[in-house]
């Protein structure tokens, strides 16, 4: 498996909190969010708020159709797992 972001986007477009994840998704999925966050245990918390602040990034990019469509046709760049780790240890970010 591999991935690669296709374009830069503004990292606080949703902020990678519990409250910017929740704001930024529908009704639905929000509580989906808050039912998941509750129940993880304590040492679970950050990878539940990693996961659903991908979810709402997701869901909040305005190029979202293009992408699920290159996604599913198979047109989607994509890089190696080594190569992404490798670009978020450069730039600082947690790599769990």
């Amino acid at each position: 498996m591999s991935a690669q972001p296709v374009h830069s986007h503004e990292p606080d477009r949703v902020p990678r909190n519990a409250d910017g994840i929740a704001a930024a998704l529908d009704g639905g999925r929000r509580m989906e969010f808050y039912r998941e966050l509750l129940a993880a245990a304590p040492e679970d918390a950050g990878a539940v708020l990693r996961r659903w602040w991908c979810e709402a990034m997701l869901d909040t990019d305005p190029n979202g159709d293009r992408l699920t469509e290159a996604a599913l046709n198979g047109t989607l760049p994509t890089t190696t797992v080594t190569a992404a780790v490798e670009r978020r240890r450069a730039a600082g970010r947690p790599v769990e």
